[in-house]
């Protein structure tokens, strides 16, 4: 791969752009998640692979895959060209009607799924693939509750963003009625005051059996997990964690959703993160990686058993632009690159020799950080006081003031260049997987220079 950085598209300043876009951004757009008075958005100019650029023409290394979804870099030629040339031949379909790469790319996302898993349903996004999923395994089942956990996010829609346990829930209940949370695994924060991962493991599975007995296993229809925990903390599961959320929802009869969103498609360097722990789940949730982003698309594949219950009942469901053919042909393009550079490969030996090593060395040298945890391109510094008692460098859910220590170390990065993904006292590490190794040294080196400024606050 190339080092983009050094070799972007040249970007020079357009101040009178910048203050079109800017004028119009703020007084027509409303953002999500935000006090509109209080942001600032950056007008970003253009982006190429590992890089975008605003109107001033400086460049920044993404290290953030923007929303961790922009897996193969802005604006990669042979997703642009696919683009380009569905939309020449047919630009949209509605989809009852069957259309060459909806079904191509439906083909190829079984391929890559488990045995027994045949059927796709599209979606536009996460969300609508999470609230899809549930309302399967709702009808199959016949009951109604769903369990997820305490740290997780799966979308903003009425009943994803009631699944979701972090603190965007809290301002949007009530929500859908049938939902109940648990702790899931955390070592390094462990709710169960383990001293081991495989300690951890068994006092989870323990935990999540007696939020079963105690919810009713006759009124449970799924347990939702992100396969590897997101926004809230690219948490991996211990060993044995997901074989035995399998077991215990055969023992009781839920079906196990896993949420693929974030990490599917190789952000972790397999086509589902669940993958790599030797278990399967009953329906699977994509968006995101799929086709990165660049036309809305996410979806449910789901397992033959339940895809059977449908095949003479009618599913109480549908999108106007479910398998959008723009979208959909963005997604065979991103088989085909995969195919052709080896990408899951190359995250895994990324991850393994590049970005694993140099965490572990950033955590001896600073006092700040309290925990590194990853695999592939997918990595989180916890960031603390003190690593003695593990206080958070800011508090749970920090705003303001509160938020200063993370929100200078973010600044830091973004001076030198990168822009990095922050949540609560966590940096984390999710770049393009297309990015060039010296690119990914050179964001590595910044954060390792950022977190000085996050030392001057630790013990």
């Amino acid at each position: 791969m190339t080092d983009i950085l050094t070799n972007a598209a040249t970007a020079t300043a357009d101040p009178q752009a910048e203050a079109r876009v800017r004028g119009d951004d703020r007084a027509h757009v409303f953002h999500s998640w935000s006090a509109q008075a209080l942001i600032d958005p950056l007008p970003v100019a253009g982006g190429a692979g590992s890089t975008f650029w605003d109107y001033q023409g400086t460049h920044y290394l993404d290290f953030s895959s923007q929303l961790v979804n922009l897996n193969l870099g802005h604006q990669h030629p042979d997703l642009v060209a696919a683009i380009q040339q569905q939309a020449g031949r047919l630009a949209t379909i509605q989809p009852s009607m069957a259309n060459d790469v909806r079904s191509e790319l439906a083909r190829r996302i079984a391929e890559v799924a488990p045995d027994g898993f045949e059927k796709v349903f599209f979606t536009n996004g996460g969300a609508d693939a999470n609230e899809n999923a549930v309302r399967m395994a709702r009808i199959v089942t016949g009951k109604r509750k769903v369990l997820s956990m305490y740290r997780s996010y799966h979308g903003n829609t009425t009943t994803a963003i009631t699944l979701t346990g972090d603190p965007r829930r809290w301002a949007n209940e009530p929500g859908d009625g049938s939902v109940a949370h648990f702790f899931g695994p955390y070592p390094y924060r462990s709710a169960f005051h383990s001293d081991s991962p495989e300690q951890e493991t068994a006092r989870a599975l323990e935990h999540l059996e007696q939020t079963i007995v105690l919810e009713g296993a006759s009124t449970i229809a799924a347990v939702i997990i992100e396969s590897i925990v997101g926004t809230n903390g690219v948490l991996i599961p211990p060993p044995g964690y997901l074989a035995g959320v399998r077991e215990l929802c055969d023992r009781y009869g839920i079906l196990w959703i896993a949420d693929e969103v974030m990490v599917g498609f190789g952000r972790v360097g397999e086509w589902f993160a669940f993958q790599a722990f030797d278990a399967a789940p009953d329906l699977i949730t994509f968006a995101k990686g799929v086709n990165s982003g660049y036309v809305p698309l996410g979806g449910v594949v789901i397992s033959d058993r339940i895809a059977g219950h449908f095949d003479t009942v009618a599913f109480p469901g549908g999108l106007t632009y479910s398998g959008h053919p723009l979208a959909c042909a963005a997604g065979v393009a991103t088989f085909e690159v995969f195919a052709r550079d080896g990408i899951l490969e190359r995250v895994r030996d990324l991850g393994a020799r590049v970005v694993a090593p140099r965490l572990a060395a950033m955590a001896e040298r600073h006092p700040s950080v309290g925990d590194v945890r990853g695999m592939g391109l997918f990595w989180a510094i916890e960031l603390v006081r003190d690593r003695e008692t593990r206080e958070p460098l800011v508090p749970f859910n920090a705003a303001g003031q509160d938020a200063a220590p993370v929100a200078a170390v973010a600044a830091a990065c973004k001076k030198q260049g990168v822009w990095p993904f922050t949540h609560f006292n966590r940096l984390h590490v999710a770049p393009p997987l297309v990015i060039g190794e010296a690119d990914l040294v050179h964001g590595l080196d910044v954060i390792d220079h950022a977190l000085d400024t996050a030392d001057e606050f630790a013990a």
